[in-house]
């Protein structure tokens, strides 16, 4: 007869919390689980994009342009006889790059600002405030449109226009977090034992402002999208041939509407799906890691 282990009881009592904690959050996030099943459908498109999609995204096939949907194309086919369904597959790849990349990179970047200023306070804070209120003074797209005319278009152009925006807003919501913690007692504790700045910041600021930070990040992944999207469509974001779904829009969205209007209806839903999926399963994040709406 098997003997089991101290070790496989802990996995087995490890699994069995996770699949206990997938199911409550399931049934109290009925929407936040919705939106983390477009979520993950999204990541397994992007990181399987090559066995899953039917044709060569870049492919130009003009003897097949803009072939209605069917059994060979299932979402039709473009103005240059490029299958839809592998271009929106790929594209999945190409809008969580941006998306993810962009928004861990502005919130990060917005966490090191927020912490700092709030952790030094005095004139630091207050010239950070002045600057970050310069920023946000600016729309997320316009704000993009202008780092773009700057440093011109491209994917890793189209990351940075979209980090700046992200800097100054997640900045301060970590700010206003962590001035709270700065007045705990616990902090005054570790001044002082004569602890360094860093210690105390990465030690007892930062741990605890990692629930609005984690929300931030989910929030900006479907703002990125979108922002990607629309660049895109304006001829400033990702080029041809690269599979985006904003350069898909750009192509068929006007020009081919009346006669062939799959060529812009598909990239519309999986831009809608990708922006709603994020924004449903940030909201649910958020109020399993807020404890004020979790004790409601």
């Amino acid at each position: 007869m098997a003997v089991t282990t101290e070790a496989e009881l802990e996995e087995l009592a490890t699994k069995a919390s996770w699949y206990d904690k997938l199911k409550v959050f399931m049934r109290q996030q009925p929407l936040g689980a919705i939106g983390g099943g477009i979520v993950l459908l999204m990541v397994l498109m992007a990181l399987f994009a090559d066995f899953l999609a039917p044709y060569d995204p870049e492919l130009n096939a003009f003897e097949f342009m803009l072939v209605a949907p069917s059994w060979e194309f299932i979402l039709g086919t473009d103005q240059f006889g490029r299958d839809l369904l592998s271009r929106i597959v790929y594209g999945a790849r190409t809008a969580l790059f941006v998306g993810f990349t962009s928004a861990f990179i502005g919130s990060f970047i917005g966490l090191v600002l927020g912490v700092g200023s709030a952790y030094f306070g005095g004139k630091i804070d207050l010239i950070f405030q002045r600057v970050m209120d310069i920023f946000m003074a600016f729309p997320l797209i316009i704000m993009a449109l202008a780092v773009v005319a700057i440093f011109g278009t491209g994917i890793q152009n189209v990351i940075i226009a979209i980090t700046i925006p992200f800097i100054p807003r997640c900045a301060r919501v970590v700010r206003s977090t962590a001035l709270s913690i700065r007045e705990i007692p616990y902090i005054d504790a570790a001044r002082a034992l004569g602890y360094s700045h860093i210690r105390i910041i990465l030690r007892h600021m930062v741990p605890n402002v990692m629930a609005p930070f984690l929300i931030m990040i989910t929030a900006f992944v479907g703002q990125a999208i979108l922002l990607e999207a629309s660049l895109s469509y304006l001829g400033l974001g990702v080029q041809e041939p690269t599979p985006a779904w904003g350069l898909m829009l750009q192509g068929g969205a006007e020009e081919y509407a009346e006669s062939a209007p799959w060529v812009a209806v598909w990239p519309g839903v999986a831009i809608s799906l990708a922006v709603f999926g994020f924004n449903l399963f940030g909201d649910a994040i958020r109020d399993v890691l807020d404890p004020r709406l979790r004790s409601q």
